[in-house]
Protein backbone atom coordinates (compact mmCIF):
# COMPACT_ATOMS: atom_id res chain seq x y z
CA UNK A 1 0.00 0.00 0.00
CA UNK A 2 1.43 3.37 -0.98
CA UNK A 3 2.47 5.65 1.84
CA UNK A 4 0.61 8.56 0.28
CA UNK A 5 -2.70 6.74 0.08
CA UNK A 6 -2.30 5.34 3.59
CA UNK A 7 -1.58 8.80 4.93
CA UNK A 8 -4.63 10.26 3.20
CA UNK A 9 -6.95 7.53 4.52
CA UNK A 10 -5.50 7.80 8.01
CA UNK A 11 -5.92 11.59 7.96
CA UNK A 12 -9.58 11.30 6.96
CA UNK A 13 -10.17 8.63 9.59
CA UNK A 14 -8.79 10.87 12.33
CA UNK A 15 -11.71 13.26 11.86
CA UNK A 16 -14.30 10.48 12.22
CA UNK A 17 -15.28 9.89 15.88
CA UNK A 18 -15.16 6.29 16.99
CA UNK A 19 -16.18 4.20 19.99
CA UNK A 20 -13.18 3.09 22.11
CA UNK A 21 -12.79 -0.49 23.22
CA UNK A 22 -13.64 -1.19 26.88
CA UNK A 23 -10.53 -1.19 29.11
CA UNK A 24 -11.45 -4.72 30.19
CA UNK A 25 -14.09 -7.17 29.04
CA UNK A 26 -17.47 -6.24 30.58
CA UNK A 27 -19.58 -8.85 32.31
CA UNK A 28 -22.27 -10.64 30.32
CA UNK A 29 -24.93 -8.74 32.30
CA UNK A 30 -23.36 -5.39 31.37
CA UNK A 31 -23.14 -6.34 27.71
CA UNK A 32 -26.79 -7.40 27.74
CA UNK A 33 -27.68 -3.97 29.12
CA UNK A 34 -25.70 -2.07 26.45
CA UNK A 35 -27.19 -4.30 23.75
CA UNK A 36 -30.69 -3.49 24.98
CA UNK A 37 -29.90 0.26 25.05
CA UNK A 38 -28.65 0.16 21.45
CA UNK A 39 -31.73 -1.78 20.37
CA UNK A 40 -34.16 0.63 22.04
CA UNK A 41 -32.45 3.64 20.44
CA UNK A 42 -32.66 2.04 17.00
CA UNK A 43 -36.32 1.04 17.35
CA UNK A 44 -37.30 4.53 18.57
CA UNK A 45 -35.48 6.10 15.62
CA UNK A 46 -37.63 3.94 13.37
CA UNK A 47 -40.72 5.81 14.58
CA UNK A 48 -39.35 9.36 14.28
CA UNK A 49 -40.55 10.72 10.90
CA UNK A 50 -38.45 12.76 8.53
CA UNK A 51 -39.38 16.42 8.05
CA UNK A 52 -42.50 16.78 5.88
CA UNK A 53 -42.54 13.02 5.21
CA UNK A 54 -46.13 11.96 4.56
CA UNK A 55 -45.53 8.20 4.48
CA UNK A 56 -44.07 6.05 7.24
CA UNK A 57 -43.75 2.29 7.01
CA UNK A 58 -42.59 -0.60 4.86
CA UNK A 59 -43.67 0.66 1.42
CA UNK A 60 -40.47 1.14 -0.60
CA UNK A 61 -37.93 -1.47 -1.65
CA UNK A 62 -39.16 -4.26 0.67
CA UNK A 63 -36.02 -6.22 -0.21
CA UNK A 64 -33.89 -3.31 1.00
CA UNK A 65 -35.92 -2.69 4.12
CA UNK A 66 -35.75 -6.32 5.27
CA UNK A 67 -32.03 -6.79 4.75
CA UNK A 68 -31.03 -3.39 6.12
CA UNK A 69 -33.62 -3.11 8.92
CA UNK A 70 -34.94 0.12 7.40
CA UNK A 71 -38.27 1.86 7.90
CA UNK A 72 -39.27 4.30 5.19
CA UNK A 73 -40.01 7.91 6.02
CA UNK A 74 -38.20 7.73 9.36
CA UNK A 75 -34.70 8.31 10.69
CA UNK A 76 -33.94 4.68 9.80
CA UNK A 77 -34.97 5.04 6.14
CA UNK A 78 -31.49 3.86 5.10
CA UNK A 79 -31.05 1.44 8.00
CA UNK A 80 -27.68 -0.28 8.13
CA UNK A 81 -27.31 -0.04 4.34
CA UNK A 82 -24.41 2.48 4.30
CA UNK A 83 -22.46 0.41 6.85
CA UNK A 84 -22.84 -2.79 4.83
CA UNK A 85 -22.08 -1.00 1.56
CA UNK A 86 -18.96 0.66 2.94
CA UNK A 87 -17.64 -2.66 4.21
CA UNK A 88 -18.53 -4.38 0.93
CA UNK A 89 -16.66 -1.83 -1.20
CA UNK A 90 -13.62 -2.00 1.11
CA UNK A 91 -13.58 -5.81 0.85
CA UNK A 92 -13.82 -5.66 -2.95
CA UNK A 93 -11.03 -3.08 -3.25
CA UNK A 94 -8.71 -5.18 -1.12
CA UNK A 95 -9.83 -8.60 -2.39
CA UNK A 96 -9.32 -7.59 -6.02
CA UNK A 97 -5.87 -6.15 -5.18
CA UNK A 98 -6.88 -2.68 -6.34
CA UNK A 99 -5.62 -1.70 -2.91
CA UNK A 100 -2.86 -4.04 -1.74
CA UNK A 101 -2.82 -4.75 1.98
CA UNK A 102 -1.00 -7.32 4.07
CA UNK A 103 -3.16 -8.11 7.09
CA UNK A 104 -0.19 -9.59 8.92
CA UNK A 105 1.06 -6.02 9.31
CA UNK A 106 -0.59 -3.90 12.03
CA UNK A 107 -0.36 -0.71 9.95
CA UNK A 108 -2.20 -2.34 7.04
CA UNK A 109 -4.95 -3.67 9.33
CA UNK A 110 -5.28 -0.16 10.70
CA UNK A 111 -5.44 1.20 7.14
CA UNK A 112 -8.25 -1.21 6.24
CA UNK A 113 -10.25 -0.11 9.29
CA UNK A 114 -9.71 3.53 8.38
CA UNK A 115 -10.73 2.84 4.76
CA UNK A 116 -13.93 1.11 5.88
CA UNK A 117 -14.81 4.01 8.18
CA UNK A 118 -14.22 6.59 5.45
CA UNK A 119 -16.30 4.65 2.90
CA UNK A 120 -19.13 4.18 5.40
CA UNK A 121 -19.34 7.91 6.07
CA UNK A 122 -19.25 8.59 2.32
CA UNK A 123 -22.15 6.21 1.66
CA UNK A 124 -24.14 7.67 4.55
CA UNK A 125 -23.96 11.06 2.85
CA UNK A 126 -24.38 9.75 -0.71
CA UNK A 127 -27.37 7.51 0.01
CA UNK A 128 -29.01 10.22 2.12
CA UNK A 129 -28.87 12.67 -0.78
CA UNK A 130 -30.06 10.15 -3.39
CA UNK A 131 -32.89 8.88 -1.20
CA UNK A 132 -34.14 12.34 -0.26
CA UNK A 133 -34.13 13.62 -3.84
CA UNK A 134 -35.15 10.48 -5.67
CA UNK A 135 -37.74 9.15 -3.24
CA UNK A 136 -38.96 11.90 -0.92
CA UNK A 137 -38.76 14.65 -3.52
CA UNK A 138 -39.99 12.87 -6.64
CA UNK A 139 -42.35 10.20 -5.31
CA UNK A 140 -43.84 11.82 -2.20
CA UNK A 141 -43.56 15.39 -3.48
CA UNK A 142 -41.83 16.70 -0.36
CA UNK A 143 -41.26 20.46 -0.89
CA UNK A 144 -37.79 21.20 -2.21
CA UNK A 145 -37.18 23.53 0.73
CA UNK A 146 -37.62 20.60 3.13
CA UNK A 147 -35.19 18.25 1.34
CA UNK A 148 -32.00 19.76 2.89
CA UNK A 149 -33.50 19.15 6.33
CA UNK A 150 -34.34 15.55 5.39
CA UNK A 151 -30.81 15.01 4.09
CA UNK A 152 -29.31 16.37 7.30
CA UNK A 153 -31.61 14.15 9.39
CA UNK A 154 -30.63 11.06 7.40
CA UNK A 155 -26.90 11.82 7.65
CA UNK A 156 -27.03 12.36 11.43
CA UNK A 157 -29.18 9.27 11.92
CA UNK A 158 -26.83 7.20 9.75
CA UNK A 159 -23.87 8.30 11.85
CA UNK A 160 -25.69 7.38 15.09
CA UNK A 161 -26.45 3.92 13.68
CA UNK A 162 -22.78 3.58 12.71
CA UNK A 163 -21.74 4.38 16.30
CA UNK A 164 -24.28 1.93 17.76
CA UNK A 165 -22.92 -0.86 15.58
CA UNK A 166 -19.33 0.08 16.48
CA UNK A 167 -20.22 0.07 20.19
CA UNK A 168 -21.48 -3.51 20.06
CA UNK A 169 -18.64 -4.78 17.87
CA UNK A 170 -15.97 -3.16 20.06
CA UNK A 171 -17.09 -5.40 22.93
CA UNK A 172 -19.55 -3.25 24.86
CA UNK A 173 -22.45 -5.40 23.72
CA UNK A 174 -23.19 -8.84 22.27
CA UNK A 175 -22.76 -9.62 18.58
CA UNK A 176 -23.02 -6.74 16.14
CA UNK A 177 -25.49 -3.96 15.54
CA UNK A 178 -26.00 -5.19 11.98
CA UNK A 179 -27.20 -8.63 13.12
CA UNK A 180 -29.19 -7.28 16.06
CA UNK A 181 -31.10 -4.68 14.04
CA UNK A 182 -31.89 -7.14 11.25
CA UNK A 183 -33.16 -9.75 13.72
CA UNK A 184 -35.35 -7.21 15.50
CA UNK A 185 -36.67 -5.73 12.25
CA UNK A 186 -37.73 -9.14 10.92
CA UNK A 187 -39.35 -10.11 14.22
CA UNK A 188 -41.34 -6.86 14.29
CA UNK A 189 -42.46 -7.40 10.67
CA UNK A 190 -43.74 -10.88 11.52
CA UNK A 191 -45.73 -9.52 14.47
CA UNK A 192 -47.17 -6.77 12.27
CA UNK A 193 -48.12 -9.26 9.54
CA UNK A 194 -49.90 -11.41 12.10
CA UNK A 195 -51.63 -8.96 14.43
CA UNK A 196 -51.71 -5.44 12.93
CA UNK A 197 -55.30 -4.18 13.51
CA UNK A 198 -54.96 -1.21 11.11
CA UNK A 199 -57.52 -1.13 8.30
CA UNK A 200 -56.54 -0.58 4.66
CA UNK A 201 -59.22 -0.47 1.93
CA UNK A 202 -61.87 -1.55 4.47
CA UNK A 203 -60.00 -4.67 5.54
CA UNK A 204 -57.66 -5.44 8.42
CA UNK A 205 -53.99 -5.66 7.50
CA UNK A 206 -52.94 -8.35 10.01
CA UNK A 207 -53.85 -11.94 9.15
CA UNK A 208 -55.41 -12.77 12.51
CA UNK A 209 -57.87 -9.82 12.65
CA UNK A 210 -58.63 -10.25 8.93
CA UNK A 211 -59.33 -13.97 9.44
CA UNK A 212 -61.90 -13.07 12.11
CA UNK A 213 -63.40 -10.50 9.73
CA UNK A 214 -63.53 -12.96 6.81
CA UNK A 215 -65.06 -15.76 8.87
CA UNK A 216 -67.65 -13.40 10.39
CA UNK A 217 -68.67 -12.28 6.89
CA UNK A 218 -69.03 -15.88 5.71
CA UNK A 219 -66.09 -15.58 3.25
CA UNK A 220 -63.18 -17.46 4.87
CA UNK A 221 -61.67 -18.19 1.44
CA UNK A 222 -60.65 -14.53 1.16
CA UNK A 223 -57.79 -15.04 3.60
CA UNK A 224 -56.13 -17.78 1.51
CA UNK A 225 -54.47 -15.51 -1.08
CA UNK A 226 -54.78 -11.73 -0.67
CA UNK A 227 -53.68 -9.29 -3.41
CA UNK A 228 -51.11 -6.60 -2.74
CA UNK A 229 -48.81 -6.83 0.26
CA UNK A 230 -51.51 -8.14 2.62
CA UNK A 231 -50.56 -11.17 4.78
CA UNK A 232 -52.42 -14.34 3.79
CA UNK A 233 -52.73 -18.00 4.73
CA UNK A 234 -50.49 -18.81 1.75
CA UNK A 235 -47.87 -16.51 3.25
CA UNK A 236 -48.23 -18.13 6.68
CA UNK A 237 -47.80 -21.63 5.23
CA UNK A 238 -44.80 -20.45 3.19
CA UNK A 239 -43.31 -18.85 6.31
CA UNK A 240 -43.53 -22.05 8.34
CA UNK A 241 -42.19 -24.09 5.41
CA UNK A 242 -39.24 -21.70 4.92
CA UNK A 243 -38.34 -21.75 8.63
CA UNK A 244 -38.38 -25.56 8.80
CA UNK A 245 -36.46 -25.87 5.53
CA UNK A 246 -33.82 -23.36 6.60
CA UNK A 247 -33.32 -25.01 9.98
CA UNK A 248 -32.89 -28.32 8.17
CA UNK A 249 -30.45 -26.84 5.65
CA UNK A 250 -28.47 -25.17 8.43
CA UNK A 251 -27.96 -28.61 9.96
CA UNK A 252 -26.58 -30.21 6.78
CA UNK A 253 -22.82 -30.33 7.05
CA UNK A 254 -19.72 -32.40 6.42
CA UNK A 255 -17.79 -33.05 9.62
CA UNK A 256 -14.06 -33.58 9.23
CA UNK A 257 -12.43 -35.27 12.26
CA UNK A 258 -9.68 -33.22 13.89
CA UNK A 259 -7.32 -33.50 16.85
CA UNK A 260 -5.42 -30.85 18.77
CA UNK A 261 -1.68 -31.04 19.21
CA UNK A 262 -1.93 -28.31 21.86
CA UNK A 263 -4.35 -30.16 24.14
CA UNK A 264 -3.49 -33.85 24.41
CA UNK A 265 -6.49 -36.14 24.16
CA UNK A 266 -8.75 -33.51 22.60
CA UNK A 267 -10.56 -34.56 19.43
CA UNK A 268 -13.57 -33.22 17.60
CA UNK A 269 -14.86 -32.32 14.17
CA UNK A 270 -14.47 -29.35 11.85
CA UNK A 271 -17.90 -28.69 10.27
CA UNK A 272 -18.34 -27.49 6.70
CA UNK A 273 -21.97 -26.42 6.32
CA UNK A 274 -24.02 -26.69 3.16
CA UNK A 275 -24.76 -22.99 3.63
CA UNK A 276 -21.02 -22.37 3.92
CA UNK A 277 -21.17 -18.61 3.44
CA UNK A 278 -24.40 -18.35 5.42
CA UNK A 279 -26.46 -15.22 4.66
CA UNK A 280 -23.52 -13.17 3.36
CA UNK A 281 -24.43 -13.51 -0.36
CA UNK A 282 -27.96 -12.22 0.32
CA UNK A 283 -26.64 -9.20 2.20
CA UNK A 284 -24.12 -8.43 -0.52
CA UNK A 285 -26.68 -8.83 -3.31
CA UNK A 286 -29.04 -6.65 -1.30
CA UNK A 287 -26.38 -3.97 -0.94
CA UNK A 288 -25.69 -4.01 -4.67
CA UNK A 289 -29.31 -4.08 -5.87
CA UNK A 290 -30.59 -1.63 -3.29
CA UNK A 291 -27.94 0.92 -4.19
CA UNK A 292 -28.66 0.38 -7.89
CA UNK A 293 -32.34 0.92 -7.16
CA UNK A 294 -31.68 4.12 -5.23
CA UNK A 295 -29.36 5.48 -7.94
CA UNK A 296 -31.74 4.53 -10.76
CA UNK A 297 -34.68 6.06 -8.89
CA UNK A 298 -32.71 9.24 -8.23
CA UNK A 299 -31.68 9.56 -11.88
CA UNK A 300 -35.20 8.78 -13.07
CA UNK A 301 -36.57 11.44 -10.75
CA UNK A 302 -34.20 14.05 -12.15
CA UNK A 303 -34.99 13.11 -15.74
CA UNK A 304 -38.76 12.76 -15.48
CA UNK A 305 -39.47 16.40 -16.20
CA UNK A 306 -37.26 16.44 -19.30
CA UNK A 307 -39.04 13.38 -20.79
CA UNK A 308 -35.61 12.01 -21.77
CA UNK A 309 -35.39 8.60 -23.46
CA UNK A 310 -32.89 7.66 -20.78
CA UNK A 311 -35.63 8.13 -18.20
CA UNK A 312 -37.88 5.63 -19.99
CA UNK A 313 -35.08 3.06 -19.93
CA UNK A 314 -34.45 3.55 -16.23
CA UNK A 315 -38.04 3.63 -15.01
CA UNK A 316 -41.48 3.95 -16.58
CA UNK A 317 -44.23 5.35 -14.36
CA UNK A 318 -47.99 5.40 -14.84
CA UNK A 319 -49.90 8.13 -13.06
CA UNK A 320 -52.67 6.90 -10.75
CA UNK A 321 -54.90 8.61 -8.16
CA UNK A 322 -52.48 7.30 -5.51
CA UNK A 323 -49.36 8.69 -7.21
CA UNK A 324 -46.83 7.35 -9.76
CA UNK A 325 -47.02 3.59 -10.36
CA UNK A 326 -43.94 1.77 -11.68
CA UNK A 327 -44.77 -0.31 -14.78
CA UNK A 328 -41.49 -0.75 -16.69
CA UNK A 329 -37.80 0.01 -17.07
CA UNK A 330 -34.70 -1.33 -15.34
CA UNK A 331 -36.03 -0.42 -11.90
CA UNK A 332 -39.17 -2.50 -12.56
CA UNK A 333 -37.12 -5.66 -13.05
CA UNK A 334 -34.80 -4.90 -10.12
CA UNK A 335 -37.73 -4.60 -7.73
CA UNK A 336 -39.33 -7.89 -8.79
CA UNK A 337 -42.98 -8.97 -8.34
CA UNK A 338 -45.05 -7.30 -5.63
CA UNK A 339 -47.18 -10.36 -4.82
CA UNK A 340 -48.36 -13.75 -6.08
CA UNK A 341 -50.86 -12.23 -8.55
CA UNK A 342 -48.24 -9.88 -9.98
CA UNK A 343 -45.80 -12.79 -10.40
CA UNK A 344 -48.37 -14.76 -12.42
CA UNK A 345 -49.36 -11.74 -14.53
CA UNK A 346 -45.76 -11.01 -15.56
CA UNK A 347 -43.83 -14.32 -15.70
CA UNK A 348 -40.97 -12.75 -17.68
CA UNK A 349 -40.27 -10.21 -14.96
CA UNK A 350 -40.64 -12.89 -12.26
CA UNK A 351 -38.28 -15.32 -13.99
CA UNK A 352 -35.75 -12.57 -14.68
CA UNK A 353 -35.80 -11.39 -11.08
CA UNK A 354 -35.35 -14.89 -9.60
CA UNK A 355 -32.60 -15.76 -12.11
CA UNK A 356 -30.72 -12.54 -11.33
CA UNK A 357 -30.96 -13.24 -7.60
CA UNK A 358 -29.58 -16.78 -7.99
CA UNK A 359 -26.73 -15.79 -10.31
CA UNK A 360 -25.65 -12.81 -8.21
CA UNK A 361 -25.82 -14.85 -4.99
CA UNK A 362 -23.58 -17.56 -6.46
CA UNK A 363 -21.10 -14.95 -7.74
CA UNK A 364 -20.99 -13.13 -4.40
CA UNK A 365 -20.68 -16.41 -2.48
CA UNK A 366 -17.57 -17.30 -4.48
CA UNK A 367 -16.14 -13.78 -4.19
CA UNK A 368 -16.75 -13.68 -0.44
CA UNK A 369 -14.97 -16.99 0.09
CA UNK A 370 -11.98 -15.62 -1.81
CA UNK A 371 -11.94 -12.24 -0.07
CA UNK A 372 -12.70 -13.30 3.51
CA UNK A 373 -10.09 -16.01 3.86
CA UNK A 374 -12.51 -18.97 3.72
CA UNK A 375 -10.75 -20.72 0.83
CA UNK A 376 -9.38 -24.26 1.35
CA UNK A 377 -5.82 -22.92 1.41
CA UNK A 378 -6.51 -20.22 3.97
CA UNK A 379 -8.66 -22.50 6.13
CA UNK A 380 -5.94 -25.15 6.13
CA UNK A 381 -3.41 -22.52 7.15
CA UNK A 382 -5.63 -21.34 10.04
CA UNK A 383 -6.16 -24.90 11.30
CA UNK A 384 -2.44 -25.64 11.26
CA UNK A 385 -1.70 -22.34 12.99
CA UNK A 386 -4.07 -23.40 15.80
CA UNK A 387 -2.18 -26.73 15.92
CA UNK A 388 -5.23 -28.66 14.72
CA UNK A 389 -4.63 -31.65 12.46
CA UNK A 390 -6.67 -34.28 10.60
CA UNK A 391 -5.97 -37.84 11.86
CA UNK A 392 -4.40 -40.09 9.24
CA UNK A 393 -3.01 -37.24 7.15
CA UNK A 394 0.30 -35.46 7.19
CA UNK A 395 0.48 -32.20 9.12
CA UNK A 396 1.12 -30.10 6.04
CA UNK A 397 -0.83 -27.34 4.39
CA UNK A 398 -1.10 -29.20 1.09
CA UNK A 399 -2.62 -32.34 2.62
CA UNK A 400 -5.19 -30.47 4.72
CA UNK A 401 -5.98 -28.22 1.76
CA UNK A 402 -6.60 -31.29 -0.42
CA UNK A 403 -9.21 -32.56 2.07
CA UNK A 404 -10.99 -29.22 2.26
CA UNK A 405 -11.02 -28.82 -1.54
CA UNK A 406 -13.33 -31.82 -1.77
CA UNK A 407 -16.14 -29.85 -0.16
CA UNK A 408 -15.65 -26.08 0.11
CA UNK A 409 -15.92 -25.14 -3.62
CA UNK A 410 -19.08 -27.24 -4.04
CA UNK A 411 -20.92 -26.03 -0.94
CA UNK A 412 -19.99 -22.44 -1.81
CA UNK A 413 -21.81 -22.60 -5.14
CA UNK A 414 -24.73 -24.72 -3.92
CA UNK A 415 -25.25 -22.62 -0.78
CA UNK A 416 -25.12 -19.39 -2.76
CA UNK A 417 -27.70 -20.73 -5.21
CA UNK A 418 -30.03 -21.84 -2.40
CA UNK A 419 -30.07 -18.48 -0.63
CA UNK A 420 -30.52 -16.71 -3.97
CA UNK A 421 -33.52 -18.91 -4.75
CA UNK A 422 -34.99 -18.23 -1.31
CA UNK A 423 -34.50 -14.50 -1.80
CA UNK A 424 -36.16 -14.48 -5.21
CA UNK A 425 -39.12 -16.83 -4.70
CA UNK A 426 -40.07 -15.66 -1.21
CA UNK A 427 -40.80 -12.13 -2.35
CA UNK A 428 -43.98 -13.06 -4.23
CA UNK A 429 -45.13 -15.88 -1.91
CA UNK A 430 -45.90 -13.35 0.81
CA UNK A 431 -43.63 -14.90 3.44
CA UNK A 432 -44.08 -13.07 6.76
CA UNK A 433 -41.07 -10.89 7.36
CA UNK A 434 -39.92 -11.78 3.83
CA UNK A 435 -38.19 -15.01 2.86
CA UNK A 436 -34.86 -13.19 3.01
CA UNK A 437 -35.83 -11.89 6.41
CA UNK A 438 -36.61 -15.42 7.61
CA UNK A 439 -33.28 -16.62 6.23
CA UNK A 440 -31.44 -13.86 8.06
CA UNK A 441 -33.47 -14.31 11.26
CA UNK A 442 -32.82 -18.06 11.47
CA UNK A 443 -29.12 -17.63 10.74
CA UNK A 444 -28.65 -14.72 13.17
CA UNK A 445 -30.58 -16.53 15.91
CA UNK A 446 -28.23 -19.49 15.49
CA UNK A 447 -25.25 -17.13 15.60
CA UNK A 448 -26.43 -15.60 18.88
CA UNK A 449 -27.00 -19.09 20.29
CA UNK A 450 -23.42 -20.00 19.35
CA UNK A 451 -22.11 -16.76 20.88
CA UNK A 452 -23.78 -17.57 24.18
CA UNK A 453 -22.40 -21.13 24.05
CA UNK A 454 -18.96 -19.64 23.39
CA UNK A 455 -19.36 -17.37 26.41
CA UNK A 456 -20.25 -20.36 28.58
CA UNK A 457 -17.32 -22.36 27.17
CA UNK A 458 -14.92 -19.50 27.92
CA UNK A 459 -16.09 -19.45 31.52
CA UNK A 460 -15.57 -23.20 31.91
CA UNK A 461 -12.53 -23.81 29.67
CA UNK A 462 -11.08 -20.47 28.50
CA UNK A 463 -7.95 -22.00 26.92
CA UNK A 464 -9.88 -24.55 24.86
CA UNK A 465 -12.37 -21.89 23.69
CA UNK A 466 -9.41 -19.90 22.38
CA UNK A 467 -8.76 -22.49 19.67
CA UNK A 468 -12.00 -21.57 17.93
CA UNK A 469 -12.02 -17.93 19.06
CA UNK A 470 -14.23 -15.40 17.32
Amino acid sequence: MSTGFYGAVEKISEYIPEVPKPPRKPTLHTRFLWTLIALVIYVVMGYVPLYKAAVVGQTFLPFYQIIFAAREGTLTSLGIGPIVTGGLVAEILVGSDIIKLDFSKPEDRKAFTALTKALTIFFIAFESIMYAIGRMGFYFHVPSGALPVDILQLILAGFIIYLLDAMLQKGWGIGSGISLFILTGVALRILVDLFNPATVSNQYFGLVPFAVQAIASGQPYLMLVRPGMFPSVLGLIATIAFILALIYLEGIRVEIPITSARFRGFSGTYPIKLLYVSNIPVILVGALMANLQIVVMGMAGWLQHSKSWISSILAVYEQTPHGPHLVGGILYYLLGPRDFYHAIQDPLMTTTFVAVMIVLSVIFAKLWVEMSGMTPAKTAENLLRAQVTVPGFRTTKSSVKMILERWIPSVTLIGGGIVGLVAGVSQFLGVFGGGIGILLMVDIAIQYYQILLQEELELIMPRLAGIFGR
